[in-house]
């Protein structure tokens, strides 16, 4: 049988799974904006997020969210955080029972400090819910690379048929149980990536750059542990992997502000820049509050968050990570 899916969001990721999904099911995107719609529908392009890259030709769009959610089987959530209560909100009432509900938002939520997930289940209650997260470069993906990517639910029959929905002869997917330690993994490397761009644009060297990423993934490990997450998930797609593609890649928009500050320029100048959402700046101080209440130390994510919240300079945000006390490394 056939599975409708409705992909919420036309960013650059939203519409590259979309995209995906497109050669093995009937795909709809929604777009905020008309025109993006139309070119999805007209030219199988979206220049705005996606430039020079070509979309599968049975992909459609369209503006009108009721239309979208109504026929779907399958609902993939490809807004940022910090709208993605709101357009759960929106979308509910057209939203049949029992449709699963898939997060591609690697962030978390102010104020509550949940999960994606955590908020579709309060918004969307009764639906089964899961994550698609990953080292997942969409330019790269539309590009013809070959990637791999982790389905997180808790019901492996669900898993294994979205595995179908979202695979492609280069883009593979893997089932994994963990959906906490999934959706934590993708929120907490952003606020790692923050740093690793920083040491770019300090100019500091690759060993500083690996000892960053290292040092980060534990710090990952320690909370994503305590918050309920397999410590085996973060050496794994969801979290070394994607922790790595978004710490390297020129590509990531988390590195890039941090490569930004590192440089020197305001947070305010490189946000009014980007035509996306950077979720590692929201993310930072969120991060340091759930550590807190978790008793766990979180060095690195604090120093971000001071950078972010405070207007703390990436060389003082150095200075300070360097000023910590050295323990037992796996301490």
């Amino acid at each position: 049988m056939t599975m409708q899916v409705a992909v919420i969001g036309a960013g650059s990721w939203g519409t590259t799974v979309a995209h995906l999904a497109a050669h093995n099911e009937p795909t709809m995107v929604w777009a905020r904006r008309a025109e993006v719609a139309d070119e999805i529908n007209s030219a199988h392009t979206n220049e705005t997020y996606l430039p020079t890259h070509t979309l599968h030709q049975d992909l459609t769009a369209s503006d009108d969210l009721a239309l979208v959610v109504g026929q779907a089987d399958l609902l993939v959530m490809g807004v940022p955080s910090h709208c993605f209560r709101a357009t759960c909100e929106e979308l509910a009432p057209h939203l049949r029972a029992w449709v699963p509900v898939i997060s591609l938002t690697k962030g978390l939520e102010q104020g509550s400090k949940l999960r994606m997930t955590q908020v579709a289940g309060e918004v969307l209650p009764g639906h089964p819910l899961g994550v698609l997260t990953g080292p997942n470069l969409a330019k790269e993906i539309l590009a013809g690379h070959a990637a791999a990517a982790v389905i997180a639910t808790t019901d492996d029959g669900i898993s294994e048929r979205l595995q179908d929905v979202f695979s492609t002869d280069l883009f593979r997917v893997y089932r994994n149980s963990d959906v906490i330690g999934c959706e934590l993994g993708g929120a907490l490397k952003n606020v790692v990536a923050l740093a690793a761009g920083m040491a770019v644009g300090l100019g500091t060297g690759d060993n500083t750059r690996a000892a960053v990423i290292t040092r980060g993934l534990a710090e990952m490990t320690r909370l994503g542990v305590a918050m309920g997450g397999d410590p085996a998930t973060f050496a794994g797609l969801a979290g070394m992997g994607d922790l790595v593609a978004t710490c390297v890649s020129t590509q990531s928009r988390n590195r890039h502000v941090g490569e930004r500050l590192g440089r020197g320029d305001s947070l305010e100048s490189i946000i009014e820049e980007m035509n996306q959402v950077a979720e590692g700046v929201k993310s930072a101080p969120v991060v340091v509050e759930l550590a807190r209440h978790y008793g766990i130390d979180a060095p690195i994510a604090e120093e971000m968050s001071a950078v972010v919240l405070e207007g703390r300079s990436a060389q003082d945000a150095y200075r300070g990570l360097l000023r910590r006390k050295t323990g037992h490394e796996q301490a």
